[in-house]
């Protein structure tokens, strides 16, 4: 067994989707990077990297590419577990902690915890998805980006 653990923020911007654990969610400026942003499967996707001593997925995925540009993070997400299988890894579980005080997620959570879950060919109760604000406090209290960390457990196939 091996733990990893993962932490991503980016900043909310005009003009973008805001996609968080590969959900939309509508009627709210999106976060700002060079893939959609997905600071929840950023956080995860870093976390399986660094149990597995991979890397990140700066690494793996660099925003100097346009490869990468605007890609779905679900896509990357499915990337990171072909590498974690190509290097005899398979994941336990995750659980993840998403840090912004708008717009409100508990109605999307399970979908979120579905789309990980079928990234990385688990079962939904193998992953956890929790949020909370930031009590006004700092960036994230003051609305202008989000963040994410995440813990996961890999295992040897």
């Amino acid at each position: 067994m091996r733990i990893g653990i993962g932490i991503d923020v980016h900043p909310f911007a005009e003009g973008r989707r805001l996609v968080i654990g590969g959900v939309y969610i509508p009627e709210h400026k999106g976060l700002d990077g060079h893939s959609d942003a997905d600071v929840l499967l950023h956080a995860v996707s870093d976390a399986l990297l660094g149990a597995a001593a991979l890397g990140d997925i700066g690494l793996h995925f660099p925003n100097t590419s346009q490869e990468f540009k605007d890609i779905d993070s679900m896509i990357l997400l499915m990337q990171v577990k072909k590498l974690l299988e190509k290097n005899g890894y398979e994941t336990v579980n995750v659980d993840a902690m998403l840090l912004l005080e708008a717009p409100k997620i508990a109605t999307y959570i399970t979908e979120m915890r579905k789309n990980i879950a079928r990234c990385l060919g688990i079962e939904i109760g193998a992953v956890s998805v929790k949020a909370t604000t930031n009590e006004k406090l700092g960036y994230i209290g003051r609305e202008e980006g989000a963040a994410a960390h995440a813990v996961c457990i890999i295992k040897r196939t």
